[in-house]
This record gives C-alpha cells, sequence and structure tokens, in this order.
C-alpha cells in the first residue's frame, strides 16, 4: 500500500535532506514510514538479470536446458500440488508437512525469484497470483521457525527486492511479525518451534497462541546453534523495509550471547540452551545443525557492506578452529571437514557441509595476501572433495553423508545415509569457485549434475530424490522438495550465466538462496 502522505517525498527535496530512517521527531503528523524502493535499485551496480553479453552459444544452451528443467518443475507443480508445500511427483498429488505450522505454498514461495531470474514471466505471474489471492498467513500450528524464516521470509524479501511488488513485503513483514514471540526467553535466544496462532499482547504467555517449543530431540529443550544463527540476514531485512527496529534488536543478542560464552577449543557446539545461554553438549558439526551459522556469518559481514566488523573476526576466530581441529586429509588425499564430539572425530562429512566451499572462497576474497590464497586453495580442496562423493556413485549424484573410514573414502557406507534429496550445497559450491575463479572444470562438474539430475531423478511428474546413489536402478522417494526449486536449479542456472546476474557484488544469498541485497546506501539499522 501506499503510505498516505508519501506524496511529500516527490516535492523538493525536504524529506531527502534526513537520513533514510525518516528520523524525524516524533510527532503524531509523521507520515508513516515508507521505504525508497526506487533509490534501493539505483544503488545496484549491475542490472538484476545482467547484460547478457556475448557468450559461447554452448553455455547459453546448457542454461536454457537448466530453465526448461525448472519450468517443468513448476508446471507440475502447479498442476497437481498448488498451494500445498510440495509436489509429489509419483503419485500427483501434494504434500504438506508439519514444518510450516499450517503455512502452505512453500514451493510457490521458494521458487518465486527463480522464476523471476530465469524470465520464465508467465509462470512468475501464477505464483505471484497465488500469493496475493491464497497465501493465507491465519494459521495454527506449530512451525519451525528456522524453516519459516530462511523460505517463507527469505523467498518473500527477494522477491520483494527484485520486483518491487508491495505484496510480497506486506506479507515478509506480516509473517515476520508472527515469528516474534520465538524470542520471548531469559536469553533472547528464540527457542525453535513458534506457534503461528493468533497473537495479541495480552495472550503472549497464554497455553495457546504464540508460545515457542524447542524441538522434541534437540538435547534438553536447547537451542540448534544453525537454527538461531540464521535468522541475522532476514531480520536485518524486515526491520530495513519497515522502519522498526525490532527485528533486528531480535536478532541480535544470539551474537553477544556467543561471544561471551566459552568455546571449547574455540569451537562452536550445535546446542545452547535458551535459558542459561551456556552449552548443553560438545558436538561440533559444519553439516547439518550447524552449517548456516557459519555462513551468516561472514555474510552478514559482506551484506553490511563490510561494517559489521564483529560478525567478521566470528567469522575468522570460528574458520581457524575448524582448520586446526576439524579439516583432515585422508590416505587417498582428499580434504574433508571431520565431525567432533566431546573431543573425538567423526571422520564423515555430511552433503550439508560441501557447501562450506562456496563460503571459505567468499570470505577468502576478502582475507589479505598469503590467507586468501590458502582459503581459495582449503575451498577448492573440499569442493572437489564433494565432487569425488558424485563421481564415485553410480547415478553421478552424492549421498546424503559420507565417510573417511577403513578403506573407504567419499562414500556413505551405512544404507541410511545413500540416499540424495535433490539438495543443492554440492552446486552451491561450483558456482561460488566458478564466480571467484572461472576455472572451466566447475561449469563441467556442474554439467554432470544436470545430466544425472535428468536421467535418475527426472519422472513423468516432476523431479524425486533417491533411496540410493549406488544403483543405477534407484527407487524414487516421491517428493520434489521446495529447495529444488529455491536452490538447485538457481544455482545451476546461475553457474551458466555471466558473473553480473545476481552479481556478489550486490546480493547476499540467503541460506534457501534468496538473493537479498548489501547494503550499498547505508541505511541505519
Amino acid at each position: 500500500h501506499t503510505a498516505p502522505g508519501s506524496r511529500q517525498q516527490v516535492q523538493g527535496g525536504e524529506r531527502r535532506a534526513q537520513p533514510a530512517t525518516g528520523a524525524s521527531p516524533a510527532r503524531e503528523t509523521r507520515a508513516p514510514f515508507r521505504f525508497d524502493y526506487e533509490r534501493f535499485r539505483r544503488s545496484l551496480r549491475h542490472p538484476v538479470r545482467g547484460r547478457r553479453a556475448g557468450e559461447d552459444p554452448e553455455t547459453r544452451a546448457r542454461r536454457m536446458k537448466i530453465k526448461e528443467m525448472m519450468k517443468f518443475a513448476w508446471d507440475n507443480y502447479k498442476q497437481y500440488a498448488l498451494g500445498k508445500n510440495e509436489l509429489r511427483p509419483l503419485t500427483k498429488n501434494g504434500h504438506i508437512g508439519n514444518m510450516f505450522g499450517g503455512l502452505r505454498g512453500a514451493t510457490v514461495v521458494d521458487a518465486l525469484d527463480t522464476l523471476y531470474i530465469m524470465e520464465l514471466e508467465e509462470e512468475f505471474q501464477e505464483a505471484k497470483t497465488w500469493v496475493e489471492k491464497s497465501f493465507d498467513l491465519n494459521v495454527n500450528g506449530e512451525a519451525s521457525l528456522f524453516e519459516v524464516n530462511i523460505r517463507y521470509i527469505g523467498g518473500l524479501l527477494a522477491a520483494y527486492y527484485l520486483t518491487g511488488e508491495e505484496v510480497f513485503k506486506s506479507k515478509a513483514l506480516e509473517l515476520g511479525e508472527k515469528l516474534l514471540p520465538a524470542f520471548n526467553t531469559p536469553t533472547g535466544i528464540p527457542r525453535g518451534v513458534i506457534n503461528l496462532g493468533r497473537q495479541d499482547t495480552r495472550s503472549l504467555f497464554s497455553p495457546c497462541s504464540g508460545m515457542s517449543w524447542s524441538w522434541g530431540w534437540a538435547s534438553a529443550g536447547s537451542s540448534i546453534l544453525a537454527e538461531f544463527g540464521t535468522l541475522h540476514l532476514e531480520f536485518l531485512h524486515l526491520s530495513e523495509l519497515s522502519g522498526n527496529p525490532v527485528f533486528a534488536e531480535k536478532a541480535s543478542p544470539s551474537h553477544f550471547v556467543l561471544n561471551r560464552v566459552e568455546k571449547p577449543q574455540g569451537l562452536y557446539p550445535n546446542f545452547l540452551s535458551p535459558v542459561t545461554g551456556s552449552w548443553v553438549q560438545h558436538h561440533v558439526s559444519i553439516g547439518g545443525l550447524g552449517d548456516s551459522f557459519y555462513e551468516y556469518l561472514i555474510k552478514s559481514w559482506l551484506m553490511s557492506d563490510k561494517k559489521d566488523s564483529e560478525a567478521k573476526k566470528m567469522y575468522d576466530d570460528a574458520l581457524e578452529a575448524i582448520e586446526k581441529h576439524l579439516v583432515k586429509k585422508s590416505a587417498g588425499g582428499l580434504t574433508y571437514i571431520a565431525e567432533w564430539r566431546g573431543g573425538i572425530l567423526d571422520h564423515k562429512m555430511g552433503h550439508l557441509a560441501c557447501f562450506s566451499g562456496g563460503m571459505i572462497a567468499l570470505g577468502a576474497e576478502h582475507a589479505g595476501g598469503e590467507r586468501r590464497q590458502h582459503y581459495m586453495d582449503l575451498a577448492a580442496e573440499i569442493t572437489s572433495t564433494c565432487h569425488e562423493s558424485y563421481t564415485r556413485s553410480d547415478t553421478k549424484l552424492g549421498p546424503e553423508a559420507f565417510r573417511f573410514d577403513a578403506g573407504t573414502e567419499a562414500m556413505a557406507t551405512r544404507l541410511s545415509e545413500r540416499y540424495y534429496i535433490l539438495r543443492p550445497e554440492v552446486v552451491e559450491s561450483y558456482m561460488y569457485l566458478w564466480r571467484l575463479t572461472h576455472h572451466p572444470k566447475y561449469r563441467q562438474w556442474g554439467w554432470e549434475v544436470v545430466k544425472a539430475l535428468e536421467k535418475h531423478c527426472r519422472v513423468e511428474a516432476g523431479f524425486s530424490g533417491i533411496r540410493d546413489v549406488y544403483t543405477t536402478t534407484p527407487t524414487h522417494d516421491n517428493m520434489q522438495q521446495s529447495f529444488f526449486l529455491a536452490e538447485t536449479l538457481k544455482y545451476l542456472y546461475l553457474l551458466f550465466c555471466e558473473d553480473d546476474v545476481l552479481s556478489l557484488d550486490d546480493w547476499v544469498f540467503n541460506t534457501e538462496a534468496h538473493p537479498l541485497p548489501v547494503n550499498h546506501t547505508n541505511f541505519e539499522h
């Protein structure tokens, strides 16, 4: 909606002189805060979809193939599951699940920015229309704070920044407000689960609304590092767009508590008590449970246009500890990141940890001299190990986790770790390493993944994960994950784009691959 009184912005320059936060004296007549979208667009260094300079026909053909895969994934979702959270492509129906607390349309919100970037105009309009007409936020149910934030808030924010369409902004802010009660804990570190039911201030602590719990399986009511550490980017933008500092303030205590708490060997364990602010147990991993906490430290610094020096220092110190205690080289010469359980190493790397090649490369760009080359080398080695986990399987897709034990390298040894659910982390690292080195092998590796997806995951009505990557006659899991459209296909597409499409100068990707803008304009937070 257009704020009443916003016409003032057009007259003369009298309002321009004030800071972007609209920090005029508080008085009853003050015009409501209105984010200046045009000013934001002018601050971007590159056109959002790039300039499409001359390129070789093969690269263009490969990009068009990935665009076709996206259209196929979307069209089938639209036909059989529109409004549900995911498509079940074998049974041709929809899946709702319990992660999102009654919210629907996860695939729609996750796909918006990918459809836009790929110039799938008609499909983007279909998705936008669903958000306008059918996306209901008045739901009751327990949701993962983390999942709702990275998929829904992230997807809506990115769609708004890319298009300027108000509906995306208003839905993001309305949903953001529903997440705030999760932060009502003694430390300000949120619990993992939020009830999205109706909340007014009187009933904030009544049993039926806005109460938050921690996941039953998280150790003794603790909060998960990757979950409470993966809110900062989105919540800063919620404050940016609303003019309300409450979001940024809620996302900040985590850094304060984490700076203060004693870290074993400089490492961050995965579980912290939101009540006492101390660790619940000493399990450290760069894979699931820990992963995106580290990612959001370096990205918070980049998004602040390199001003958030606290986040940068936390990242540098954490990476140093990780390299010292967790980075190992196998007998066969593969560099991997092990997991740490109370001082004992588990020589296993999860598919989720494969994002770290891209993260370390992104951070290396900004390290000085020898450190820069050192970290670029480390990033390339980890990415190469993750590539090995793909090439050593019969399907050329990687398992959920792979080990470096007696004689086995970069392969899953347990049946329970052999599945592939259309995850993006490996191609995410290919995309970053391509952009930062332009070594042609990364595009080649990405194209191998495209061929494998087409061969083993594409079914009559969409794409499905597979239960065992080590057999060429895989059983499908009947699930087209929303992150396949948000992340896997977006990163593959960008791998075959010029660097100015969603340029890393202008955008930081949230952990669901939703692009959020770098703050070039010195907006106050």
